[in-house]
């Protein structure tokens, strides 16, 4: 069937990607790590073309950087960094919550699928939360970007929750350039997800934006002292 060659290397050039980026979210891809396409391909036994495809999607996602004539290294992100990416998480949410809370749809018909649909995202704040207090990094991240990803879908702006997912992605690939140094993480994770969703259905986005907020403060605190107890 023509076309099945491009779908096929489409698809294998994402499932690279993933897992690439999963890789670096682990912490088993450091900061400053170097790798060529050929190493990549051989890794996976695959073909270098969707390698090379799916190494310049992560590049243009902010997670690798090109090296010239040597490869594709992990970018390494300060401090600063993050604080810039609380700060556009933060525009993004703001609008979120306001098109949530007070736009349009909001007849009684609307309301209800949205409390519905928050008690299904509800549900994943539960297991990002349990995995949060049992210090347990990936399970949390996993659990953390579907939370956010579903929650903004709520939205109705694919973009915008495009938009918001690949900034959260990178907001953790930050974060755990730090997080991975302290030895013990358990009872130190921010676990506020139910908290917010709870905001959000009561239509209050003083409080919503306040668990944002007091999330955004923890989690820099955190990455400012991550060994301490």
């Amino acid at each position: 069937m023509p076309g099945n060659g491009t779908v096929t290397r489409s698809t294998l050039r994402q499932q690279i990607a993933d897992a690439l980026r999963d890789e670096v979210l682990a912490g088993r891809l450091q900061p400053g790590q170097e790798f060529t396409v050929k190493e990549i391909a051989e890794q996976y036994g695959v073909s270098a073309t969707p390698v090379r495809e799916a190494l310049v999607d992560l590049s243009a996602q902010g997670l690798l950087d090109a090296v010239q004539h040597r490869g594709f290294e992990v970018h390494a992100y300060s401090l600063d960094d993050y604080r810039g990416m609380i700060e556009a998480r933060s525009l993004v949410t703001d609008g979120i919550f306001h098109r949530l809370i007070d736009g349009p749809g909001t007849s009684a018909a609307d309301v209800a699928r949205q409390t519905a649909a928050l008690a299904a995202v509800r549900r994943r704040g539960e297991e990002a939360q349990r995995a949060a207090g049992a210090g347990d990094l990936n399970i949390l991240i996993g659990y953390d970007l579907r939370f956010w990803r579903e929650l903004s879908a709520l939205y109705g702006n694919p973009y915008l929750a495009g938009f918001l997912h690949r900034l959260r992605v990178q907001s953790w690939v930050c974060a755990v350039q730090h997080l991975r140094r302290a030895s013990d993480l358990k009872g130190r994770l921010w676990s506020g997800h139910t908290e917010l969703v709870d905001a959000l259905a009561r239509r209050d986005p003083v409080a919503a934006r306040a668990v944002v907020a007091a999330y955004n403060a923890h989690s820099l605190a955190l990455l400012e002292r991550p060994a301490a107890t």
